[in-house]
């Protein structure tokens, strides 16, 4: 992640309507817009459409972002929220989609190994808490330090290092890893 005042400058720029600078920040910041929508809906096609309009959002109302040097956080906590509004609009349509009698989407087959890792992955990450799976997507995926999580996520230090403890022993667990040593920063 680049140092907060690089962020705040290309802030600046993409305020100033430097297109190139505004690319730059999504470039940057994307993959972890999408973790965190990721976390959140547990499908990797929903994640992006969230992380891509959370971009959107972020583009036409960069006037509103107050600290600059923060967009990190403020881009996460768009994508977050804009996630979980998807999520209720999903659980309302899947309701009404089980009271008509439709049946869910079917899963990916043996034959794709890829996409059957995938969401065996989606499985598991599906049985911690929401607050774990974006510490641990953030984290091992994106590489992000607990002191960047803590702040974009608005947690402790001390909580996020939780997070990603009881999350990985969790996941250990479902995967059938158990007795690995636990690595935690």
């Amino acid at each position: 992640m680049r140092a907060p005042d690089s962020i705040g400058r290309l802030v600046a720029r993409a305020r100033d309507g430097d297109e190139q600078a505004f690319t730059e920040l999504v470039r940057l910041h994307f993959r972890a817009a999408y973790s965190v929508a990721l976390a959140v809906l547990g499908s990797p096609a929903d994640a992006e459409d969230v992380a891509q309009e959370a971009f959107i959002v972020a583009y036409e109302k960069l006037d509103t972002c107050r600290e600059p040097e923060r967009f990190s956080g403020w881009v996460v906590q768009i994508a977050r929220n804009r996630a979980l509004n998807a999520l209720s609009s999903r659980k309302v349509a899947a309701s009404a989609a089980v009271e008509l009698g439709h049946d869910s989407e079917p899963s990916a087959s043996m034959a794709d190994p890829v996409a059957w890792t995938r969401e065996r992955l989606i499985e598991v990450l599906s049985k911690v808490t929401p607050a774990q799976r974006e510490v641990v997507l953030l984290h091992d995926l994106e590489g992000w330090t607990h002191p960047e999580i803590a702040q974009s996520l608005g947690i402790s230090e001390v909580m996020s290092r939780q997070h990603l403890f009881v999350a990985r022993k969790t996941l250990r667990g479902l995967l059938g890893h158990g007795n690995q040593k636990e690595a935690c920063e």
